[in-house]
């Protein structure tokens, strides 16, 4: 749990540069979680990543949530971490199927695996990877396997004879 002053540190300083791209501030348990606009994550990562007092400089992760009855049907979920101030803020961002999240690769290139798993299990699409193409699956699989409407058995394949029909 962080402290008042760092959580308000997260809050005060993000919003005071970003106040129009952000849409909503939440704290539980004392951590810092924005829902950003699509448009600014990218400079918003490059300014977390920068910033004096801020310096996230390691990105824990990235994770596709899908959320099959809302429009927009899915998040991306951010996780920074900085070494240095020990401070940690999570950052959200909804897209629709189809629709591309710029790739935060060029400011951590550990960004690379966590994004190709996203587009891999859920079909989010990172505009800018270096790579973007199937971690686990093979690139002629149809489907993204953690999505809410995927088959629990899977489709009907040679390999899976209980699966599914597709329609």
């Amino acid at each position: 749990m962080i402290s008042e002053d760092k959580k308000n540190l997260l809050i005060d300083k993000v919003v005071s540069v970003f106040r129009d791209e952000i849409i909503e501030t939440t704290v539980f348990r004392g951590d810092v979680t924005h829902l950003v606009t699509k448009k600014s994550i990218k400079s918003l990562c490059s300014y977390l990543m920068t910033a004096e007092g801020l310096h996230m400089n390691y990105l824990v992760d990235i994770a596709g949530v899908d959320y099959f009855e809302r429009v927009p049907r899915f998040e991306v979920v951010y996780h920074l971490y900085s070494t240095l101030t020990k401070l940690i803020i999570c950052l959200k961002v909804r897209v629709n199927d189809g629709e591309d999240v710029p790739s935060v690769t060029d400011i951590w290139r550990s960004a690379n695996f966590p994004e190709r798993e996203a587009y891999d299990m859920f079909g989010i699409i990172f505009s800018g990877h270096p790579d973007l193409r199937r971690i686990y699956l093979e690139e002629g699989w149809e489907g993204f396997p953690l999505r809410k409407d995927y088959p629990l058995k899977g489709y009907k394949d040679e390999y899976n004879p209980f699966g599914e029909e597709r329609d």
